[in-house]
């Protein structure tokens, strides 16, 4: 019986709702840790996860039988809860709207990981808008800004 073989490398990206500051430092790397978690029981590859205190940026090597939304659906829902549960911020926590998702070659991974585990460097110079924005426009993804995610200059 044949087999599926497949490389498929996605990189997405999603912000808290309202674009609020809520991931903080002391608790980010157990909330990593908990989002590949679910990645992993979904059967998928995580190659790299990092972010600011209002957005993540997660690489996976996906398989063919994996619906990209459902998987980002459930990622956003789970640790939404596992970050009330918790009670890691007295603020009231939720993920915004919507997400990115761009394609990947092999050849590109190396390039990607490291730009996804230098986002705080990164940041420094350069607004998760801009950032975004170049993502969509590099990728040549057509889109209307009333619909992309809440900007509030940082």
């Amino acid at each position: 019986m044949a087999d599926t073989f497949s490389q498929i490398y996605i990189h997405i990206v999603f912000a808290v709702k309202g674009r609020d500051s809520l991931i903080k430092s002391a608790w980010e790397e157990e909330l990593y840790k908990y989002i590949t978690g679910i990645v992993q029981n979904k059967g998928q590859k995580m190659l790299a996860i990092n972010g600011m205190p209002d957005h993540i940026h997660i690489l996976i090597g996906m398989r063919p039988t994996c619906c990209l939304s459902d998987l980002v659906r459930e990622v956003k829902k789970s640790s939404n809860e596992f970050i009330k549960e918790k009670k890691f911020t007295p603020y009231r926590f939720q993920w915004q709207e919507g997400f990115g998702a761009f394609s990947y070659s092999h050849s590109a991974l190396d390039d990607v990981i490291g730009y996804i585990n230098r986002q705080k460097e990164h940041h420094k110079k350069r607004l998760f808008r801009e950032e975004y924005m170049e993502m969509l426009r590099k990728f040549e993804v057509d889109f209307d800004e009333q619909y992309l995610f809440e900007w509030f200059e940082d």
